[in-house]
């Protein structure tokens, strides 16, 4: 009875909330299958495989995707390739989202862009989708664009009307030689989002 009662009136905990800002959703876009590995368009899944092979962690088949999960100074990384598709891909990050209790402002979403050069990065805190339909998606999803947003330039060399064959194009023997060193500096942005936050890692990897 004493203990319930000192229960009662103890300060709240603050654990669960601490252990909340500390979890992080990280999305990499792309297609399932081996069509699709080493395409343009599958930036977010060689962003996240890249990381997964450096810190030897492995991808567990889950609902709606592949996850694994990075610890890294205190913070959970939780790094998911949705299997719905780049058209769908709303429906695994609410769902990992809300399975994780992961607020929207430690959502991180790696995508291609068309209107940045190869290998440029640009973080955004929030935007339109650009006319990339996983982003499209998430979205319409989400119902909110307000989350970060990690563009990975993959330029706009394509002749007219074939923009399609570009994007899910694999890359040249140029880009294949650069994207290692680009590919280490997209980790190290995934990790200072979670650790320094979304201000200073716009400051330190933009245009980088």
């Amino acid at each position: 009875m004493l203990n319930w009662i000192n229960q009662l009136f103890s300060p709240a905990k603050t654990t669960d909330k601490t252990d909340y800002m500390k979890k992080f959703l990280i999305v990499g876009l792309g297609n399932i299958g081996a069509e699709y590995a080493n395409t343009r368009h599958n930036i977010g899944f060689k962003v996240l495989d890249y990381l997964a092979k450096k810190e030897s962690l492995d991808f567990q088949t889950v609902k709606l995707g592949s996850l694994a999960e990075y610890k890294f100074k205190g913070r959970s990384f939780f790094l998911l390739k949705p299997n719905t598709y780049m058209n769908l891909s709303g429906k695994a990050v609410q769902y990992w989202m809300e399975k994780e209790n992961i607020p929207l402002e430690n959502i991180f979403v790696i995508t291609d862009d068309l209107n940045l050069p190869f290998g440029t990065i640009r973080i955004k805190p929030k935007g339109s989708d650009g006319g990339h339909n996983g982003l499209k998606n998430i979205n319409l999803v989400l119902n909110t664009n307000q989350y970060t947003r990690f563009r990975f330039g993959i330029s706009d060399e394509f002749k007219k009307g074939r923009q399609v064959d570009y994007v899910l194009g694999e890359w040249n023997d140029h880009e294949k030689e650069a994207l290692p060193e680009r590919l280490e500096i997209a980790v190290e942005a995934i990790k200072s989002f979670g650790t320094a936050g979304l201000e200073n890692t716009m400051t330190s990897f933009n245009g980088k």
